[in-house]
């Protein structure tokens, strides 16, 4: 399953932009990342069956491997993309959040969006572990 994170805004070089090539150095699932501007832009096409996880502030607060048990499902059910949608600065549209198909919060916090990304890729990183059984993630 190709793990597709679409961000508005450039993280360009950053500290941020580190952690996050980082991790998707280390992640051994397909992963694609597209920038697109704060305003307009042209999402990508799915590929078909997708899933898309909207970051927003309102969305669930999931355990590492709560997350890691629903991108195994969806892997296993047969979705081909998983994405995970950062909005701009003022998040996203109720339409966007009512057609998501999962709304995910980092905690209360209100994060900063390169860190959330940042975030992110190592959340992903990590469960993509947790499913492999690979010892990074240590739980208790």
């Amino acid at each position: 399953m190709l793990l597709h994170v679409i961000a508005r805004g450039k993280i360009g070089r950053s500290p941020e932009a580190e952690l996050v090539a980082r991790y998707e150095k280390r992640l051994t699932w397909p992963t694609k990342y597209t920038e697109l501007p704060d305003t307009g832009g042209r999402v990508p096409e799915p590929q078909t069956p997708c899933r898309t996880v909207l970051l927003d502030e309102r969305g669930r607060d999931l355990s590492s491997e709560k997350l890691a048990e629903i991108l195994g499902r969806w892997r296993d059910d047969g979705i081909r993309e998983c994405r995970f949608m950062l909005g701009a600065a003022d998040g996203h549209p109720e339409e966007d959040r009512d057609e998501a198909d999962l709304l995910l919060a980092f905690g209360k916090a209100t994060w900063p969006h390169l860190l959330a990304r940042a975030m992110l890729a190592e959340q992903l990183y990590r469960a993509t572990t947790i499913i492999a059984g690979h010892p990074y993630h240590r739980s208790g």
